[in-house]
């Protein structure tokens, strides 16, 4: 079982910056699939970003494309999402995500191919 804690969420103003991270009980250099999706209320789960470990092969929402960065850190087994340039439509329930397996060659792992969810980070930006 990979246990997943998020932190770093919080409020921001519009055009400000947060960093989440997710301390995982995995290698996040390792064959996993480690992302962050996101889920406001009324509204469906949706992809942010993913990264997968053994290359480093990133994968972005086009709609945070240039404004978010998903990092990992080996040492600490921890991955981050740097998030700038928030804006009014950001805010919601961040979720870390993992799940072993190879690394996808499409323009997102579709959510399935996350095994193992954390309890999510809230973040919210006022304009």
């Amino acid at each position: 079982q990979v246990q997943l804690v998020e932190s770093g969420g919080g409020s921001v103003q519009a055009g400000g910056s947060l960093r989440l991270s997710c301390a995982a009980s995995v290698n996040p250099y390792g064959p996993y699939l480690m992302g962050w999706f996101r889920q406001s209320p009324g509204k469906e789960r949706e992809e942010v970003a993913a990264i997968y470990g053994s290359t480093g092969l990133t994968y972005y929402a086009d709609s945070v494309k240039g404004r978010f960065t998903i990092s990992r850190d080996n040492a600490k087994t921890t991955v981050y999402l740097q998030m700038n340039s928030l804006k009014p439509e950001d805010p919601a329930m961040y979720y870390c995500a993992a799940g072993p397996g190879g690394q996808w060659f499409g323009a997102f792992p579709p959510s399935v191919m996350f095994r193992f969810w954390g309890q999510g980070t809230q973040v919210t930006v006022s304009s």
